[in-house]
Parts: C-alpha cells; structure tokens; sequence
C-alpha cells in the first residue's frame, strides 16, 4: 500500500506539474495576445485622436467663419438703423422748423377766422347799404 500511495503521489505530482505548465502556458499565451491587442488599439487610438483632433479643428473654423459672418451682419444692421434714425431725426427737425406748433397753428386759424368774420360783416353792411340805394332809387 505504501507504495501505491507512493505511485499516486508521483503520478498526482506529474499531473500537477503538467497542469502548472499548461496554466502558465495559457498565461504566458494571454499576456501575449494582449499586448499584441494594446499594441493595436494604441494605435488606432492614436489615428482616432488626431483624426478627432482634425474634426474639432474643422468644426471651430466653421463655428469662428459662422460667427464672423453673424457679426457683420448685426454691424451692417446697426449701421442702417443708425443712418434711418438720423434721417428721422433730420426730417423732425426739418419739420419742427418749417412748420409752426399746433398752438401755433390754431391760433392763426382763430384770428383768421375771426378776420373773415369781420370781413363778414363789413360784406353785409355794404350788401344792405346797397340794396336800401336801390330800394330808394
């Protein structure tokens, strides 16, 4: 028995030897495939980047060209709305200065009319001068 014990114990041995062997086989398979695989994505990765950092590039050109664009737009509109303010501001002034104030404008209405209504008047009183010469003649 003691040397059957003996035989499993080698026999057990070989087996685990067998089995570290292949274990650190595996191991040593794994680490290679994965630094083949880093190696790889390292440089896709690398390409991803600059290619993203391109894109970015791209984009910020447009978005400074859009913005420049969108400023001279606005520098343009406030240029005509300043000269269309001034313009307005011109003909007001035009206006308050070649035409009276509506005050003023009444108020030569009234003594107009009240002119005509003396004008009226003296216009009734020749009418009825006349008319009692013809009725006497």
């Amino acid at each position: 028995m003691r040397v059957q014990k003996k035989r499993n114990r080698v026999e057990m041995g070989i087996a685990r030897r067998h089995l570290l062997v292949g274990l650190g086989l595996v191991m040593v398979l794994g680490i290679a495939v994965y630094s083949r695989l880093w190696v790889i994505d390292y440089k896709i990765s690398n390409v991803d980047s600059e290619l993203l950092r391109m894109q970015f590039d791209l984009a910020h050109r447009e978005a400074v060209d859009e913005s420049a664009e969108w400023r001279l737009r606005f520098d343009q509109e406030r240029e005509k709305s300043a000269k269309y303010i001034k313009e307005l501001t011109e003909a007001k002034e035009l206006l308050n200065k070649g035409t009276p104030s509506f005050e003023e404008r009444v108020r030569k209405l009234q003594k107009e009319n009240i002119e005509l209504l003396q004008r009226l008047d003296v216009l009734k009183r020749e009418l009825e001068t006349v008319k009692l010469k013809c009725t006497t003649v």
